[in-house]
């Protein structure tokens, strides 16, 4: 005798959003620069590309894969006479804490939109998680700036204190135990990297990414602005198509475009359907 199969078809009751590229930091460069300075002091250039492969990660883990890129580990092997170790990777997460809070104030300017949908988020009855792949310590001077321009999420979960970051689930689990909300598929999780997405589906949620303001795109409001449409359409589709390949039910450019999303997924959720 087979078992009953429960399915969730109430309404939609978090979203739990990732911090630089979707909500702060349009096109994410916070991280990317300290990355680049923290590798150039041991001798070793890496490009805007390499420094932002990883992005999504906790820190110290994206340092470690950094390292562990074949071209950046020849030229660690060049600079130092060995390949970089763990001990490498420790004292570069070390250095890289105080430089990125030193410049998380200059890039937490929310994303044109973000403010006007939390508001209409939290109209929807919406519970309001977050997760990122800074440490709680760092993630104090964002919150900061963050409050001053109208957005505080219900909770804010990081890597640090936890088995481990993106893509593993347990910030999501984390935020859905803070705001008292379950099942996971009543939640939709919204960030724009690849670890952001992985970890959404880990934790069995609806997966929305942000392909135009984030990582992905890598460019400044000001130069998205002076391309043309053609050459702005360009660039998008291998973002999208990247961004669907590594499993998001929904791609979008920004955050302000997340709301009929939202509108698609509480109906497939009524019908019983499950992420």
């Amino acid at each position: 005798m087979s078992g009953s199969r429960r399915a969730y078809t109430g309404p939609l009751q978090a979203v739990i959003l990732d911090w630089a590229g979707t909500t702060v930091d349009y096109g994410c460069f916070a991280p990317a620069a300290v990355f680049i300075k923290v590798f150039k002091e041991r001798g070793v250039e890496i490009t805007m590309a390499e420094a932002r492969g990883p992005m999504g990660k906790y820190k110290r883990d994206h340092i470690r894969e950094i390292t562990n890129m074949p071209a950046v580990a020849e030229r660690w092997r060049a600079a130092h006479g060995r390949l970089p170790n763990e001990s490498d990777v420790e004292v570069m997460f070390n250095d890289f804490i105080p430089r990125q809070i030193g410049v998380l104030a200059q890039y937490a300017p929310l994303i044109p939109g973000v403010r006007e949908t939390i508001m209409a988020f939290r109209e929807r009855g919406l519970k309001i998680g977050s997760c990122t792949g800074y440490t709680y310590e760092m993630m104090q001077h964002v919150l900061r700036e963050a409050e001053k321009q109208g957005y505080t999420p219900d909770s804010l979960v990081c890597p640090d204190g936890l088995p481990g970051g993106r893509p593993a689930p347990w910030m999501c689990f984390q935020n859905a135990q803070n705001m008292g909300v379950y099942p996971m598929e009543a939640m939709v999780k919204i960030g724009d990297t690849v670890p952001d997405i992985e970890e959404g589906l880990n934790a069995g949620m609806w997966t929305v990414a942000i392909a135009q303001t984030g990582n992905e795109l890598g460019l400044s409001q000001d130069e998205v602005s002076s391309l043309a449409p053609g050459e702005l359409a360009a660039l998008m589709q291998p973002i999208y198509t990247k961004l669907y390949q590594a499993g998001a039910h929904y791609v979008v450019d920004s955050l302000a475009d997340t709301l009929p999303i939202l509108d698609e997924i509480e109906r497939r959720v009524a019908q019983g359907e499950k992420p």
